[in-house]
């Protein structure tokens, strides 16, 4: 499937979270297994392109497409997870949301120095997420090349912060506006 008939899967649900937001809501992608199947693989070829020797997705929809995409390539996927949820030490980064705060965590010991690790997720709307992300694998001592998409929000400017951080930013789509 390309990416345009991809694209026409995900449904938008108007007003969620909050009057005049358009919610892009993945889960008919996901719910769709030739759809799936297809972003999984257009993911995997980009993750491939960019030399990933592993691959990270951020809980919890990062998961999916993550650990779809490690499989695929038949390479370790990085769980980052919410706190308290890994029962090993770990290594944190808080990171902005709209009204507050929050933060990721890793094991550290989940990459190798100087491994390639790209990151994996279902949207990037502002990036804070998936900033926070490439931060600890940073810091873990691995390598993150490049952060795919599903979905890329542009008016949000994730992507270009991402960028301008030195990771190659690729989304399957995009939605103009929220």
């Amino acid at each position: 499937m390309t990416t345009d008939e991809l694209k026409a899967i995900v449904r938008t649900v108007p007003d969620f979270p909050a009057p005049g937001i358009r919610f892009r809501d993945i889960t008919t992608l996901i719910g769709h297994g030739e759809g799936f199947a297809a972003a999984v693989a257009h993911l995997a070829d980009r993750a491939r392109a960019a030399g990933a020797e592993a691959v990270a997705g951020m809980e919890a929809r990062g998961f999916i497409f993550g650990a779809a995409v490690a499989v695929t390539l038949g390479v370790g996927f990085v769980p980052v997870r919410k706190p308290g949820k890994l029962p090993v030490e770990t290594i944190s980064a808080d990171y902005a949301l709209e009204y507050g705060s929050d933060r990721l965590e890793i094991d550290p010991g989940a990459v190798a120095a100087g491994q390639k690790v790209a990151i994996v997720d279902d949207l990037i709307a502002t990036g804070g997420t998936a900033l926070a992300a490439a931060a600890l694998l940073r810091k873990a001592g691995a390598q993150v090349p490049a952060a795919l998409f599903a979905i890329d929000l542009p008016d949000l400017g994730g992507a270009d912060r991402l960028r301008a951080e030195g990771i190659a930013v690729e989304a399957l789509m995009q939605f103009e506006g929220d």
